[in-house]
């Protein structure tokens, strides 16, 4: 191999590989299997949607109605369905219009993702640094890379900025999704959790301490609690942010 070629993987890495991408078709002769790798795919995603730390081999087994050791026929295991169940997750997304300018088209990869994350909640337990080599998550990474290539930045910046958007998006679902569930788990919200706190101003709370605090709330800072607010305002500061850079590059060129 030379340092031009790629690594060629282990055989544990590649099984993975032809999972996402050639799995093996049922199979013509023998005992007819009673399931598919696709509703196997689907039983774990239901038991996520449930509670993801649930997930395990022997859950799906009992979503499914089947023994545990039959899912290995078609998963070597829990990681790897996990992988499988991404990939499909993502499979949701759609594309931008390509007649669109690059930021618009930037921000509705964006909305994809939050409505992604919306609809699957149990993603947040995924690594943005080790996602699936698969199909899906290929297909909506090659085409944000596209569209942030429009805007005529360097390689290694195209790629930054490709991250961040997708980073700014999972990290503003995850503190969501958390809240939500702490929330459902507790039956306290966000709000009577601080209610039950309000003690706190009286006491140790003191102007001379947080003088930032008080003139930020005073003034109504505080006051919009919207996450779709939120999260959208990033979005549009890592958006200037990129035209910026544009905008320069296209200058010193």
């Amino acid at each position: 191999m030379t340092d031009d070629e790629p690594p060629a993987g282990t055989p544990a890495g590649q099984a993975m590989i032809e999972l996402l991408w050639d799995p093996p078709p049922a199979p013509r002769r023998g005992p007819r299997q009673r399931l598919t790798l696709e509703q196997v795919v689907d039983a774990g995603m239901a038991v996520a949607a449930r509670s993801v730390d649930d997930l395990s081999m022997r859950k799906v087994a009992q979503e499914l109605g089947v023994g545990t050791m039959s899912l290995y026929t078609y998963v070597p295991g829990r990681d790897e369905l996990f992988e499988l169940m991404v990939d499909r997750a993502w499979r949701m997304r759609e594309f931008p219009d390509r007649a669109l300018p690059w930021r618009e088209q930037a921000a509705f990869h964006a909305h994809e993702a939050w409505r992604m994350y919306r609809a699957h909640p149990w993603l947040i337990s995924s690594n943005l640094w080790r996602m699936p080599l698969g199909p899906h998550v290929l297909d909506v990474q090659e085409d944000l890379y596209r569209v942030i290539l429009l805007t005529g930045l360097d390689a290694v910046t195209v790629v930054r900025s490709a991250g961040l958007i997708e980073s700014h998006v999972f990290g503003a679902a995850r503190a969501e999704i958390t809240d939500t569930r702490v929330a459902s788990r507790t039956g306290v919200t966000q709000g009577d959790h601080y209610s039950a706190r309000a003690g706190f101003w009286g006491t140790y709370f003191s102007e001379e301490r947080f003088p930032s605090m008080l003139t930020l709330w005073n003034a109504g800072g505080f006051d919009d609690d919207n996450p779709d607010a939120d999260w959208g305002f990033g979005l549009e500061l890592i958006l200037d942010g990129i035209g910026r850079l544009a905008e320069e590059s296209a200058g010193s060129r």
